[in-house]
């Protein structure tokens, strides 16, 4: 357990290095701005859409960082020839996915308390309203969402040669569950024959990301979600989650390290 602990040091140490930290700050920086704005309106539906703009600024930026962090991970070690070393300690290629996975995710748990914060200080400070308990479950729910795509993302690191490819392919399988997900099953009920099969196929086996947004609830002011569904969401997360990376490790074991 040590040795998975050290490689997620070494990858949240990573985070501060590169660019991803400055633009974290960068980033935070507009939302900051963009919420600030909500002092000169006062309709209720701009304040609204406003911070629906910031909490879908915080989802994307959160899926980057994520995303961006996680596909170089295997692949940066293999071209830097430092995997070789590694394994010999002895270190298992187990240890090694798991220790990566670990790092990254609480990497982007990092980055995203950063967002909450700013996000909450601001609106609380403009809206005089402080539902804590409410923005806690939302941080929560999308952490928790960005362990399955970290997870998804390493498994993608193994199969794709290019980190590039693999960034590309996992956003735009992400934000087409994201968006399209909930749909497939209304989707396949207009088709018939096999199209229809494969398309209910698709629906039951993706893992349903869009369930961990709950941006309306936050905007609208609908209250908290039960806990109870949390914790239900929290479990289909980790089932999706263990399975990828299973499947990471099976594909990594059989995976030649040679350049």
């Amino acid at each position: 357990m040590n040795t998975i602990w050290a490689l997620a040091g070494v990858v949240i140490k990573e985070l501060y290095r590169r660019k991803d930290f400055y633009v974290l700050f960068v980033l935070t920086a507009l939302i900051t701005i963009a919420a600030g704005s909500v002092q000169f309106f006062h309709d209720p539906n701009i304040v609204r859409y406003i911070k629906d703009l910031c909490l879908l600024l915080i989802w994307v930026s959160a899926l980057l960082i994520t995303i961006g962090m996680t596909a170089r991970q295997i692949p940066a070690e293999r071209e830097s020839r430092t995997i070789f070393p590694l394994l010999a300690k002895p270190v298992t290629r187990g240890q090694v996915i798991l220790g990566k996975f670990l790092g990254c995710w609480l990497a982007s748990g990092i980055a995203l308390v950063f967002f909450y914060v700013f996000f909450t200080v601001v609106t609380g400070s403009h809206e005089q309203s402080w539902p804590l308990l409410n923005y806690l479950q939302a941080f929560l729910l999308q952490w928790v969402m960005l362990g399955v795509v970290t997870a998804m993302v390493l498994l993608g690191s193994i199969i794709f040669s290019a980190p590039s490819a693999n960034v590309t392919i996992c956003f735009i399988v992400v934000a087409g569950i994201l968006f399209l997900g909930r749909h497939l099953n209304v989707i396949a009920l207009h088709h018939t024959g096999p199209l229809r099969n494969i398309i209910y196929t698709i629906y039951f086996l993706i893992p349903h990301l869009e369930l961990f947004d709950v941006r309306e609830r936050l905007v609208g002011g609908w209250g908290l979600v039960k806990w109870l569904d949390c914790a239900l969401a929290v479990l289909y997360a980790a089932a999706y989650t263990g399975l990828f990376l299973l499947l990471t490790w099976l594909a990594f074991r059989r995976k030649s390290l040679n350049i």
